[in-house]
């Protein structure tokens, strides 16, 4: 036999002698035979084991009460929730992927995957013909708005001494109006591709247009992926999306909850989301989707809440389990559940003290179990001495005298 056999059979043989040595010494099973303390009460050592009707009890001594934590029942309010199940997702309601404005040969790469960066940080940059296209458009209506611009003012000067008509007049107003529009037009088709109007006036200055086309981030957010490389032909709409972003302050959870509580659920209620990357830590979070229709083979509901993450800490497809609070319950007295025993027959038992020396089964119907308390429905009032830890032993003590 393997040591680690030999361990396991060590330790199995030492917890049963623990067990048995603590029941011996809460039931004072030596001295049961002169009725001293700790000795059973002998109606519960004649009761049939398996008739709690006659309320069995034990007799004990003030120093082993005190093991159990003999205590008030207390009243508390309990929530009432539901618990689901899912994962961490973005929101792709601040989820945008970035594509160029118009076709083009990726130049440069300015940003990585995992980048955190803000509104109108350049990501890549295109060798963009239709951009060096717009541009000369731009530099044409420049050019003739400035010769229709001057045609008028001659107008106007040669009209003042009856050196032109009417008609000529009109013709440079309409002329000079025509070629205003027409570079406004072009301006605003430079501007598509995020060209600025310093960069504008200088292309009209310099008469010089560089194809290179900067893209930059619409949102603040995080670089959640990039599939562009110099070189690489992109186009609009094209996918996949040379650069995609998400603004990552607030997450989704995806869950799914059981057709038969989709009654409690409304858009609002708070949630309580547990992930396993970190035990212990609950965060908060809204519902802010319900799903319109029941999934036909798993019979559940998708819903969807918002998650606030400022510290950035949750990851899309971490696994997630939360509770929805769908209301409260009225006040009911609430034991500890070490003071709860599930009897053999599947029935909800405690034991009770009036006197702080015989302590007593009783059977109870319990109901919800939140940070460690169980509240009691029936059986229980509150004010009553309850024993609030080790009532396992209690049980076991009495069904070993029993026998």
């Amino acid at each position: 036999m393997s040591m680690s056999k030999k361990n396991v059979m060590v330790g199995a043989l030492m917890a049963g002698v623990v067990v048995a040595g603590l029941i011996l010494y809460f039931v004072g099973f030596h001295g049961a035979s002169e009725g001293g303390p700790g000795s059973a009460d002998p109606k519960a050592a004649s009761a049939n084991p398996g008739d709690r009707s006659a309320a069995p009890s034990l007799e004990l001594r003030q120093e082993e009460l005190a093991q159990f934590k003999i205590k008030p029942a207390l009243e508390r309010v309990f929530t009432v929730e539901r618990e689901a199940v899912g994962s961490i997702s973005f929101n792709e309601e601040l989820s945008t992927d970035v594509f160029p404005p118009v076709q083009g040969k990726v130049l440069k790469l300015f940003a990585r995957a995992g980048d955190d960066v803000a509104l109108g940080t350049p990501l890549y940059s295109i060798d963009s013909p239709d951009l060096v296209q717009a541009g000369s458009t731009l530099i044409a209506a420049a050019g003739t708005l400035d010769l229709t611009t001057k045609a008028l003012k001659r107008a106007r000067e040669l009209f003042e001494v009856q050196g032109a008509s009417q008609k000529d007049l009109d013709q440079a107003v309409s002329d000079q109006q025509g070629a205003e529009g027409a570079y406004r037009a072009a301006r605003d088709a430079v501007r598509i591709f995020g060209k600025t109007d310093a960069e504008m006036d200088a292309i009209v200055a310099q008469r010089k247009i560089d194809s290179e086309l900067v893209v930059r981030s619409p949102i603040a957010g995080r670089v959640t992926a990039r599939s562009a490389a110099p070189g690489l032909l992109v186009q609009p709409g094209n996918p996949p999306a040379p650069f995609a972003l998400s603004d990552i302050s607030t997450m989704w959870m995806l869950g799914e909850v059981a057709e038969s509580d989709f009654r409690h659920l409304r858009l609002g209620l708070p949630v309580e989301v547990r992930v396993q990357a970190y035990p212990g830590r609950v965060f908060s979070a809204t519902i802010v989707n319900i799903g319109s229709a029941v999934d036909p083979s798993t019979r559940r509901v998708s819903v969807r809440s918002e998650i606030k993450d400022e510290k950035r800490e949750l990851r899309p497809g971490m696994f997630a389990t939360y509770l929805i609070k769908v209301g409260e319950s009225g006040p009911s007295p609430a034991v500890s559940q070490a003071g709860v025993i599930r009897e053999g027959d599947g029935t909800m038992s405690v034991w009770v003290t009036t006197d702080q020396k015989t302590i007593s089964r009783r059977t109870v119907k319990t109901g919800l179990e939140q940070d460690g308390q169980v509240q009691i429905l029936e059986g229980l009032k509150p004010g009553e001495l309850v024993a609030n830890d080790a009532a396992i032993f209690l049980s076991n003590a009495l069904t070993s005298i029993s026998h």
